[in-house]
């Protein structure tokens, strides 16, 4: 095995891009998919935790290392991405773009995957580049007005990202004995550039993360991508942030004014997620707005455990993440399966999605229990932890919100079953529900028994107990939402905005025209700039982009 664990992390690596290369010649490269991922399962399932392979050829040395951590998001990863890769086959069959489809795909898978077994800062950033800038084809793939529109955010965020992301790592590498993980983290505590590197890492994961106010990027472009590329952009590459972050971040944690603008970030992301969330009338926009929400409560609770030093702060933050990898990855799978397939199916699929949307708040007895569970530990019993505590409420009355609107689509009316898109579905729900459940108590640090306690039991169900009964006495009084508002939130607040100040240029253009006509002993002046600046203004390409940047300056700002 000595020899054959450094070879699986090689081909886990290089498969995916070897795959490139045959895509743009295959005549059904679609089928490459669900294999692209089987190296990296094999790897998480039957190599040795702690292997390592080095090319030191390869950038500036490629170090890629199998510890725990990386164990457990490469197999549940890799699994959602065989599944999602399945999927696609029939959900895609006949799509046009086939073939630019498979090669970002594959591109994505890459540099994820090289995200999760990176053992160095340089490997990581440029793996970490490779899956960003590859995710832009998956967004804009349906080329629609809507899809390209989404796809401009994303590229701006994702650039932006990227060039804090290099100018953190070089000021934290700077001041470290090596490139691997243990040195540079070490070197961000004592280095002078310390408030600089944190606020790049903190700028660029936490655009990955969907941290407010830079998550615009992720209720956009996860409605706008195909099905199958939703799943894992929610279930798996928003976790690289989360994966950056656990890498980067000292392991006694960050000063303890960083410490509370991360866990205040954190909370407000989560219920802003939440109460944004609950205004969508599509399916997709809620699962963006509610993974911006769980990501924000990843990061909250990170931060909190990493600072009081609580035990099984990694494992608690991994457990939670794989498990809302799997759960959401099937729920946005549903929501295909739901349009594909006849009356027949509509209700049995309906009740396994709402298990796995429910198992997200907590539901007693599934992996989210059990995820719940130690995360709520870690955050502790001060205000942090009662805010986590209380947010199961949120996310409850999110997935109800979901199952909702998931109950209204329309589907087929005829007693049809695609099983090219049941088949990898009920595969993944079957997963978010058992991996999770044989990986809790290990990596909780509690036996099964405690959250099959009275107490365990309890802690996990009334959450949802009051989400449910919330949700009965709104039906019952039959209020509705007083305002909806729109997907993307903040930069359609921009985009009116610029446009309405647009319009005020115009009319103030108008108005000087006139008044120098009165007066035609005045030289006429040239009023091309004006109408210049009021045309950009009238444009939503410029305007989104222009929050974009704005809302990532005051991010920047506040963190200096």
């Amino acid at each position: 095995m000595s020899r054959t664990g450094p070879l699986l992390l090689w081909l886990t690596f290089a498969g995916p891009l070897a795959m490139i290369a045959v895509a743009p010649l295959s005549r059904r490269p679609l089928r490459l998919l669900p294999w692209a991922a089987v190296p990296g399962l094999a790897t998480a399932l039957l190599a040795p935790l702690d292997i390592a392979m080095e090319q030191p050829a390869v950038l500036l040395g490629l170090h890629l290392r199998l510890d725990r951590m990386a164990a457990v998001f490469l197999a549940f990863g890799s699994l959602l991405w065989v599944l999602a890769g399945a999927y696609a086959q029939s959900y895609l069959a006949g799509s046009g773009h086939a073939r630019s489809f498979a090669v970002f795909w594959l591109l994505t898978l890459a540099g994820l995957l090289g995200v999760v077994l990176a053992a160095d800062v340089v490997t990581l950033y440029a793996a970490f580049s490779l899956m960003s800038l590859a995710t832009f084809g998956l967004v804009i793939h349906d080329r629609t007005a809507s899809a390209r529109r989404a796809g401009l955010v994303y590229i701006v965020l994702a650039v932006l990202g990227e060039i804090t992301l290099v100018a953190a790592l070089m000021l934290a590498a700077s001041g470290a004995d090596s490139l691997l993980f243990a040195d540079v983290s070490a070197a961000v505590a004592r280095s002078p550039w310390s408030t600089a590197i944190l606020a790049g890492l903190l700028v660029g994961f936490g655009i990955k993360v969907g941290l407010v106010p830079l998550h615009v990027w992720l209720p956009l472009a996860h409605p706008e991508a195909p099905t199958p590329a939703s799943a894992v952009l929610s279930g798996v590459i928003v976790k690289a942030g989360i994966i950056g972050l656990m890498r980067l971040v000292p392991a006694d944690g960050m000063p303890d004014a960083w410490t509370e603008m991360v866990v205040v970030l954190g909370v407000v992301t989560a219920y802003y997620g939440v109460l944004v969330g609950l205004t969508q009338t599509d399916a997709k926009a809620i699962l963006a707005y509610s993974t911006l929400s769980q990501m924000g409560l990843l990061v909250a609770v990170l931060a909190s455990g990493l600072a009081a030093k609580a035990a099984g702060t990694l494992d608690a933050v991994t457990l939670y993440a794989s498990h809302h990898g799997l759960a959401k990855g099937a729920l946005f799978l549903a929501i295909g399966v739901v349009a594909a397939c006849g009356a027949r199916w509509r209700g049995p699929v309906l009740v396994v999605t709402a298990l796995a949307a429910l198992a997200i708040a907590g539901l007693p007895l599934s992996g989210g229990a059990f995820a719940k569970l130690a995360i709520k530990d870690v955050a502790g019993a001060g205000a942090t932890g009662t805010l986590v505590a209380v947010s199961a409420v949120g996310t409850a009355l999110l997935m109800l919100r979901f199952l909702q609107v998931l109950s209204r689509a329309p589907g087929k009316p005829a007693e049809t079953a695609n099983w090219g898109l049941l088949v990898p579905w009920a595969a993944a729900a079957a997963a978010a529900f058992a991996v999770p459940v044989l990986w809790g108590p290990d990596l909780a640090g509690k036996p099964a028994a405690a959250a099959m306690s009275v107490h365990g039991l309890w802690t996990a169900a009334w959450p949802i107990l009051f989400a449910l009964a919330a949700a009965v006495f709104v039906l019952w009084r039959r209020w509705r939402i007083p305002l909806a508002i729109p997907r993307g939130d903040l930069v359609v607040l921009g985009e009116t905005l610029l446009r309405r100040i647009g319009a005020g240029l115009g009319r103030l253009n108008a108005r000087l025209a006139r008044l120098f006509q009165r007066r035609r002993r005045w030289p006429a002046p040239s009023f091309d700039g004006l109408d210049t600046l009021e045309a950009a203004l009238r444009r939503w390409n410029l305007a989104g982009p222009a929050l974009v940047l704005v809302a990532a300056l005051i991010a920047i700002a506040l963190t200096i």
